[in-house]
C-alpha cells in the first residue's frame, strides 16, 4: 500500500511537528484570498461579543444571568450605524477612485455582528476573522461569505487585523477587546508597525472610567504624546466624521 504524501496526511498535519505548517497556512491562505478579491484597505471594528443584538434582546429570558449587559445595547446600534455609513462612503466615494475600505471584524456576535451587519445594510462586502474558542464562536451571518475565515492562532489573526488597516475603532469590550486594542497601541508606540493606524475609542463614559490614561502619564508610565495615539468619540456622527477625516486623505 502506498503511503500518503506528507501534505495529504492528516495525522501529520495535525501533529505537534507540523505546527509551523499550520501557522504558515493561516498566513498564506488569507493572503491568497485577499489578493484574489482585491482587498487592500480595511477599517477594523473591535468590541465585545456579549453585547446583544435586537433579536437577542427580544428573547424573554435575556439576560439569563441577570447581568446589566443589556444596558450596552446602544453600542450595537452605534457600531451598525458607523459601519453602514462608512461602507456607503467607501462604495460611493472611494471605489470610483480605485480604493475600497472594507469593514473588518473578529467575525463573531455582538459588536462584531453589528459592524458586519452595517456593511451588509449598505450593500458592501465585509471581512470576518473568526477564532476557535472553548465556547465555540460561530461566524455571524452578515460576513461576506468569501471573506469569512476561521483561525486557530490568535497571533496570525491579529496580524490580519492590522496588515491592511487604515483606521480602527474600538467599542466597549472585555479582555479580548482590550488585548487587541493595547497590542495595536503598543505596536504604534514602539514604532514596530509600518503603517500608522488612527485609533478611535467609542463611548467616553466607558473608556474614561475603565482606564485613567492621565494617571499613566502622571506616573511617567506612558509619554504625554502617547495620548495622541487614540481619540475618544461619543456618537456615531463624531465617529464617522473622525474616520472620514482620516480616510479621505487616503484617496486625495
Amino acid at each position: 500500500m502506498r503511503p500518503p504524501r506528507a501534505y495529504e496526511n492528516p495525522d501529520f498535519l495535525y501533529s505537534e511537528e507540523a505546527r509551523s505548517l499550520r501557522i504558515l497556512a493561516e498566513y498564506h491562505y488569507p493572503l491568497n484570498r485577499f489578493e484574489e478579491l482585491g482587498v487592500t484597505d480595511t477599517v477594523v471594528f473591535f468590541g465585545s461579543a456579549r453585547i446583544p443584538s435586537p433579536e437577542k434582546l427580544r428573547q424573554p429570558d435575556y439576560p439569563a444571568d441577570g447581568s446589566k449587559i443589556g444596558e450596552l445595547y446602544s453600542f450595537y446600534e452605534a457600531a451598525r450605524e458607523v459601519s453602514e455609513r462608512l461602507t456607503h462612503w467607501s462604495r460611493t466615494q472611494a471605489e470610483p477612485k480605485g480604493r475600497n475600505f472594507l469593514v473588518c471584524t473578529g467575525g463573531g456576535p455582538g459588536i462584531m455582528e453589528a459592524s458586519n451587519r452595517g456593511a451588509y445594510d449598505a450593500g458592501g462586502r465585509s471581512i470576518g476573522l473568526n477564532i476557535e474558542l472553548p465556547k465555540e464562536q460561530h461566524p455571524n451571518r452578515f460576513i461576506t461569505e468569501e471573506l469569512c475565515f476561521d483561525f486557530h492562532y490568535f497571533f496570525t489573526r491579529k496580524f490580519w487585523f492590522l496588515y491592511y488597516a487604515r483606521a480602527l475603532i474600538a467599542f466597549p469590550g472585555g479582555f479580548g477587546t482590550l488585548d487587541e486594542l493595547f497590542e495595536t497601541l503598543t505596536l504604534q508606540q514602539t514604532m514596530n508597525i509600518k503603517n500608522r493606524i488612527p485609533v478611535f475609542l467609542y463611548g467616553r463614559k466607558f473608556w474614561e472610567r475603565l482606564i485613567d490614561f492621565d494617571f499613566l502619564v502622571e506616573y511617567g508610565l506612558i509619554a504625554k504624546r502617547d495620548r495622541e495615539l487614540f481619540r475618544i468619540v461619543d456618537s456615531p456622527e463624531e465617529a464617522v466624521q473622525g474616520l472620514l477625516a482620516v480616510l479621505e486623505k487616503e484617496i486625495e
